[in-house]
C-alpha cells in the first residue's frame, strides 16, 4: 500500500502561525528602514536647493532670493513699514498659497527665481508627500522672506536680505521640510522670537522631527527632544491649524528660535 505524504492542517496552521510572527517582528524593522530612506533623500533635497539658493546669490550680489510665495504679498497693506521693493522681486517659486491647482503649483515651481538654479521638480517635494503635492519645502520667514518687526512680540525679527548680513551661517535655517498645517499651504516658516510657544506649528515629517537646511549649505535632521512639541504637532495636523499653547522651558522651542532669527533670540 502506498502511503500519502504530506502536511495536516494543524501543520499547516503552525507554519501560517510563524510566519504572521515573523512579519509582526520583521515589518516595524522595514519600516524604520524605508523611513531613513526617505529622510536621506529629504536631506539630499534640502542641500540641493540650498546649495542653488546660494549660486543664486552669488549670482545677484549677494542678494537672497525672496522666499514669499504669496502669503505676505497678499497681505501687505502699504501702512505696514515693508520694504516695498520686496514685493517686486521675483519669489523662489511663485504665488500657489492657499491653491490646490497642480498647474498653478507646476508653473509657480517653474517660472520661480530658483528653478534656473535647480530644474528638478522633484527636488521640491519630500518622498513622504503624498500624491498632489508638488512642494513640500518652505523657507523660513527670516531668509528674505518676512520681517515682524512691527509687532511688540516679536522683537528683533529682522528679515535679512544679503548672504553677508547671515551671522554664523552654519546655525541659521534655510528650508524645511514643512508640508502645511491648515491655511498655512507652504507660505513662510517662522518661529517666535523668544516667546514659550510655537508660532507656526512644529513639522512632524520624519518619525518625531523634520529636516532643516542652513545658510552654509548643508541639511540636518533635526528630532524633537520635548514631548509637548509631538503632541502640538500632532494636533495642529488633526485640527489644521497652529497652536500656540505656552509651553515653559520646551528645549525644541529655543533652539528653533537661535536657529530661526539668530542673535535676537539670545537677548
Amino acid at each position: 500500500m502506498s502511503i500519502k505524504k504530506g502536511f495536516t492542517l494543524i501543520e499547516l496552521l503552525v507554519v501560517i502561525a510563524i510566519i504572521a510572527v515573523l512579519m509582526a517582528i520583521l515589518m516595524p524593522t522595514l519600516n524604520r528602514a524605508r523611513e531613513q530612506g526617505r529622510r536621506a533623500a529629504c536631506l539630499s533635497n534640502l542641500k540641493q536647493l540650498t546649495l542653488a539658493w546660494i549660486v543664486y546669490a552669488d549670482d545677484n550680489d549677494d542678494k537672497l532670493v525672496n522666499g514669499d510665495t504669496g502669503e505676505y504679498t497678499s497681505m501687505y497693506n502699504p501702512g505696514l513699514p515693508f520694504d516695498k521693493s520686496h514685493y517686486n522681486e521675483t519669489s523662489w517659486v511663485l504665488k500657489d498659497w492657499r491653491t490646490d491647482d497642480m498647474n498653478v503649483k507646476r508653473t509657480a515651481i517653474i517660472d520661480g527665481a530658483l528653478f534656473p538654479y535647480c530644474k528638478n521638480m522633484k527636488l521640491y517635494k519630500c518622498p513622504t508627500g503624498v500624491r498632489g503635492e508638488l512642494r513640500t519645502y518652505a523657507v523660513v520667514d527670516a531668509m528674505n522672506c518676512r520681517g515682524w518687526t512691527e509687532r511688540a512680540d516679536m522683537p528683533g525679527s529682522v528679515m535679512l536680505k544679503r548672504r553677508s548680513d547671515i551671522r554664523r551661517p552654519i546655525e541659521r535655517f534655510v528650508l524645511l521640510d514643512d508640508g502645511g498645517v491648515g491655511d498655512a499651504h507652504l507660505g513662510g516658516w517662522t518661529a517666535y522670537v523668544n516667546l514659550e510657544s510655537w508660532w507656526d506649528p512644529p513639522p512632524i515629517r520624519h518619525g518625531v522631527g523634520t529636516n532643516f537646511s542652513f545658510a552654509d549649505g548643508h541639511s540636518e535632521y533635526w528630532k524633537w527632544k520635548d514631548p509637548r512639541t509631538l503632541e502640538i504637532g500632532l494636533r495642529a495636523m488633526e485640527i489644521k491649524r497652529a497652536i500656540r499653547d505656552p509651553l515653559p522651558g520646551n528645549e525644541d522651542i529655543r533652539r528653533t528660535q537661535i536657529a530661526s532669527w539668530g542673535s535676537a533670540a539670545l537677548k
